[in-house]
């Protein structure tokens, strides 16, 4: 058969609720089978787009019917329900079936996308899956040939970090089970996979619920995260066909693949995480991008491509799926919501990659006596590789412990591969009646579907999931008057059985009265919440009440009896809601309206890692790790350089020393890598693995090297320097909650190129007149006060200004809570430009202080477990909970800000304040001058002139050449307003700032510019009235003594 490629097709999901209230705005555009996606982010660019064989408009234009079903809601609607993807896809994988090909269909895209409605379904709304089943029965049963007849075995199994479980088995190895590989057909199979045989849809369907009921306790049991794992199923239909010749067996083996939620692991920070090598989040998500890149690369006519098979569990799994014997489809589900462009690009890309591949299909037709000749033949050979011993053909650069080694890998496999052999043989010597009749048996015995008939008179528990597939899965009836719940080794045995992180072994005990029921614990410090609050005493249930049992055994009450649910309980109690209200009782504001996109994202890892976070704590309290962790807002207040920019509000781990109170920032990246780190020690425990508790601290994923730690930030604001003005003041160090934790007292001011200071009465009326001219500033890190005690080890304080890439940093002073850095920095601008004028106007440095961390231990605390320090931790906050914390920017005004802004409009007023004195001064002069002698026109015309004047024209300093002497150290400072301010600024400007005395006394007024010694009494006032804001000219000068010495010593006078 020549080569076919792999059909690709993609599906749009509706909005779910949490979009609808957020005003999410659909991103996706499908028409035929192309797909467009556009960017949110930059509206005018063109949308992108792609061509596959089906693309799947599910998005809008249905209705619901009174049976639920999903339909159109008009002949011209688009809407593709569940039976056109069907007869799409799932009718081709039927026919290929029929007609003896291997036939894959699996499907791709981040988690909650729609993978699963379209592979399975929900309720009536019957996925791919289901319905593939139910026809493949039904075409079997009106079969009316007697020379022809079906055998249908099913299996399902799951890959959750790289091991392997069988859904179907109530016993799995530690480690999961083997993956091996057939030496003479070359595929990979799983050693001791059960095969069920099954003879109707029903059957297939009780085995489904089976798995997935398999599935939820051992997530839960495990804290593994669902959605992290891979679900296969797999079909093998048998058709044997009687024939002159004898028996001919036509087999196909249909693989239907759910995999794993394709949201890409967050890079950042965990990409220097010393330890990222150890976990393998997504690992078999991403070999099999790799094994699908190198076979579009093969299928283009490139040569010597390797495919990496062999890189993951899964790929060895659908090697045959891809690029192999089998007629594939990929169905790859997208999200329509604007918040997951990133990764609704990477699905339509992924899918794109996927379309070109060529597989090469054959029909797998074998005569029966041939398939078990072979099988007989194989076991002999191997029978007698394992009498005779293992030969291997090239020892000669081969230790003895290498040879020994690898000689008992190969006994391994010829045993594996024995067992597999006479498995096949069993199957084909014992019939098939008997087999089916056995695992009829077996399903009967299982006694679900009572539990389900029940469950609609009696009030019980049933399990949320992240995944909507396993939740409800799990029942647990109430049908005695006191139920106590705990762990298996408990004594007596509990009526509710849970395992897993933070359960005890008597946990709670839940007891009727009447029509209600009430919880408790059974063991002081049993964590409990009801509806995401902790219970310490007894709590009546309502219905529809969630209830948490330890870190992550969620489960919703339901009392048929007395179904009276407390207000704002929804109809349906999902497991994101039963999250949220979690988050509420901590303190995290969940509501959603009126965020941002980088705000809702916040927001949605929050609700992502709260149960997480909970669960790494529940570990380190079991392996008494002596560490805690917690979910931190940063916001943009706090970052580095953040405030009054883009910046959006950063979700952070902080992880604690409970012994020396050390703490870490993690980024959520790093955290989601150590968590998976820390799962597999966890279960590595569990397993009795007791090395585990022992590690080299190295290699411990709780284990951090000890780093300078982040006290707090303050930020000074940078307003006054397009004024040309200084900032002096002592600014507010506040940590990522705005808890203050000390004092920092820092100058910026602008000054000459060699660091001096510039006159006080130097300023800029107008930034813009800045442009084009170099600029000078010095930035200068005084003193800080500091109020923990634990950070005298050391403190320093870092910043960048402007568009630095390195930091400037203060020398760390030990020793002290007070240090003195007296450290200063001069940056200089060559050239103002518009963008330094809005930086200085929008932006401020942020000055970020540090203090040193030693692994230190406090005596009293080693000796405490980690649930007694935990304990204390809590106790010792002064606010145990957060108050409505929200996920907006912290935009208030900063305290830093308001001085900057309050120093600019000061010096305004005192620029009014001399222009309306100029005013002043006019009409004095008018209402003084004989009547004879007013004419209002010119009046009029000086008036206007004032009025309007900016007065910034002469705001340099201005040398004073008076007649009797020439001082050129004496300056004053004049603002000109009125008809001359032209003239004057022309003048200075072409004279080197110097402007003759005459012209300044008749400005001045008709008794000309006030006496020398006038002018320094009134510089004296102003210094007496305003400190030492004044400061003088040149080099300074001083003040005090008689008039003459200050005529002598000053160096400035300013004109009030």
């Amino acid at each position: 058969m020549p080569d076919e490629s792999v059909k690709v097709a993609v599906r749009v999901r509706p909005f779910n609720q949490r979009e609808k209230d957020r005003g999410s705005k659909c991103i996706i555009g499908m028409d035929g089978g192309q797909t467009t996606i556009s960017n949110p982010e930059a509206t005018g660019e063109e949308p992108k787009k792609f061509a596959f064989d089906y693309s799947y408009w599910s998005h809008s234009g249905f209705i619901e019917r009174e049976d639920m079903v999903l339909e159109p809601d008009k002949p011209s609607s688009k809407y593709a329900s569940q039976d056109i993807v069907f007869k799409d896809l799932g009718q081709g994988v039927l026919d290929n079936a029929f007609e003896g090909y291997n036939c894959s269909l699996f499907a791709y895209g981040q988690t909650g996308s729609g993978k699963s409605f379209s592979m399975v379904g929900y309720g009536p709304n019957r996925g791919i899956v289901p319905i593939t089943c139910d026809e493949l029965f039904k075409t079997i049963h009106a079969n009316k040939d007697p020379n022809r007849k079906f055998e249908v075995t099913f299996s399902m199994l799951e890959i959750y970090n790289e091991q392997v479980r069988d859904l179907l088995s109530k016993d799995n190895p530690k480690g999961g089970l083997q993956v091996r590989q057939n030496p003479k057909l070359g595929l990979f199979y799983v050693q001791s996979q059960k095969k069920v045989p099954v003879g109707s849809y029903d059957e297939i369907a009780k085995r489904m619920e089976q798995g997935t009921a398999s599935r939820t306790v051992a997530s839960t049991a495990m804290n593994a995260t669902s959605s992290r794992a891979h679900t296969v199923v797999t079909i093998v239909f048998d058709q044997i066909i009687k024939g002159d010749e004898g028996e001919t067996k036509k087999s196909s083996v249909m693989n239907l693949v759910d995999l794993a939620g394709s949201e890409r692991a967050d890079s950042t920070g965990a990409t220097g995480d010393r330890l990222k090598e150890g976990a393998n989040i997504n690992k078999s998500l991403s070999a099999l991008g790799n094994v699908i890149s190198a076979l579009a690369d093969l299928s283009m006519g490139k040569k010597k491509i390797m495919v990496p098979y062999r890189d993951s569990v899964l790929t060895k799994l659908l090697q045959n799926a891809l690029g192999g014997n089998s007629k594939t489809i990929m169905i790859a589900a997208l999200s329509p919501a604007d918040i997951n462009y990133d990764e609704t690009l990477g699905t339509l890309r992924y899918a794109d990659r996927a379309k070109k591949i060529k597989n090469k299909a054959v029909v797998n037709e074998n005569p029966m006596d041939k398939l078990i000749r072979e099988l007989r033949e194989e076991n002999d050979r191997l029978k007698a590789a394992m009498t005779g011993g293992v030969v291997l053909a090239d020892q000669k650069n081969m230790s003895k412990e290498e040879i020994e080694k690898m000689k008992k890998e190969m006994e391994e496999e010829i045993r594996a591969q024995l067992m597999a052999n006479s498995d096949a043989l069993q199957e084909q010597t014992v019939s098939w009646d008997d087999r089916l009749k056995e695992s009829r048996k077996e399903t009967d015995e299982d006694g679900s579907s009572g539990v389900q008939k029940k469950k609609q008179k009696v009030p019980h528990f049933y399990n949320l999931n992240e995944d909507p597939m396993l939740s409800g899965v799990v029942v647990y009836l109430l049908e005695k008057d006191k139920v106590m719940v705990g762990r298996t080794d408990a004594d007596p045995k509990p009526d509710i059985v849970l395992s897993g992180l933070s359960i005890l072994k008597q946990h709670a005990v839940i007891a009727k009265k009447g029509k209600d029921f009430e919880i408790s614990q059974s063991t002081p410090g049993a964590k409990i919440k009801v509806n995401g609050v902790p219970i310490s005493g007894s709590h009546t249930m309502q219905h529809l009440d969630r209830i948490l049992y330890g870190s992550n055994h969620l489960y919703v009450f339901v009392n048929p009896v007395n179904p009276v649910s407390a207000p704002d309980t929804p109809k349906e109690v999902s497991y994101n809601f039963a999250q949220s209200e979690i988050a509420k009782s901590k303190g995290f504001n969940t509501d959603g309206k009126g965020l941002t996109k980088d705000q809702i994202q916040a927001q949605e890892q929050v609700l992502e890692l709260l149960p997480m976070v909970s669960e790494v704590n529940a570990i380190s309290e079991e392996l008494d790790k002596k560490r805690s962790f917690e979910v931190i807002l940063m916001s943009a207040a706090a970052q580095e350089g953040g405030l009054m920019t883009e910046k959006s509000t950063k979700v952070m781990i902080k992880m604690k020393n409970l012994v020396n109170d050390n703490t870490w920032l993690w980024e959520r990246g790093k955290f989601m890598n150590r968590r998976y780190l820390i799962q597999d020690l966890y279960q590595n425990f569990l397993n009795g693995d007791e090395s585990c508790l022992n590690l080299p601290k190295e290699e411990d994923p709780f284990w951090e090297p000890t780093e300078d730690v982040l006290i707090g930030t303050a930020n000074v604001f940078l307003q006054s320097l397009a004024y040309a003005l200084d900032f002096d003041d002592r600014l507010c160090i506040t940590d990522y909650k705005g808890q203050e934790e000390g004092n920092l007292y820092v100058t910026v001011s602008p000054c000459a190129q060699n660091g001096k200071p510039l006159d006080e009465d130097y300023f800029v009326d107008d930034p813009c007149e800045l442009l084009g001219k170099p600029y000078h500033l010095k930035v200068m890190v005084r003193t800080a006060d500091i109020n923990k005690s634990r950070f005298a080890r050391g403190i320093k304080v870092r910043y960048k200004f402007y568009k630095d890439t390195d930091y400037s940093e203060t020398p760390m002073i030990k020793g002290t809570l007070s240090p003195e850095f007296n450290n200063s920095k001069i940056f200089s601008l060559p050239s103002i430009c518009q963008d330094h004028l809005d930086f200085f106007e929008t932006n401020c440095i942020t000055f970020m202080v540090y203090g040193i961390q030693e692994d230190t231990a406090e005596p009293t605390r080693g000796t405490k477990t980690t649930k007694q320090l935990r304990e204390d931790d809590n106790r010792d906050k002064p606010e145990l909970r957060r108050r409505n914390t929200s996920f907006a920017l912290d935009t208030g005004a900063d305290q830093s800000q308001l001085k900057a802004e309050y120093a600019v409009l000061v010096r305004k007023f005192d620029r009014l304040a001399q222009k309306e004195k100029r005013l002043q001064q006019l009409c004095s002069e008018w209402n003084s001058k004989p009547t004879g002698e007013k004419q209002f026109e010119p009046f009029y015309r000086a008036v206007t002139a004032v009025a309007k004047s900016t007065g910034t024209r002469l705001k340099t300093r201005v040398q004073t050449l008076q007649k009797s002497q020439h001082n050129a150290d004496d300056t004053i400072s004049l603002y000109a307003f009125g008809e001359e301010e032209e003239e004057m600024a022309l003048e200075a400007q072409n004279n080197d700032g110097v402007i003759s005395y005459d012209k300044i006394a008749q400005h001045q007024g008709i008794n000309g510019l006030p006496p020398k010694h006038h002018v320094l009494q009134a510089q004296r006032a102003v210094q007496m009235k305003n400190g030492s804001a004044t400061k003088s000219g040149g080099s300074g000068g001083s003040s005090g003594g008689s008039s003459g010495g200050e005529q002598q010593q000053s160096k400035a006078c300013v004109i009030q």
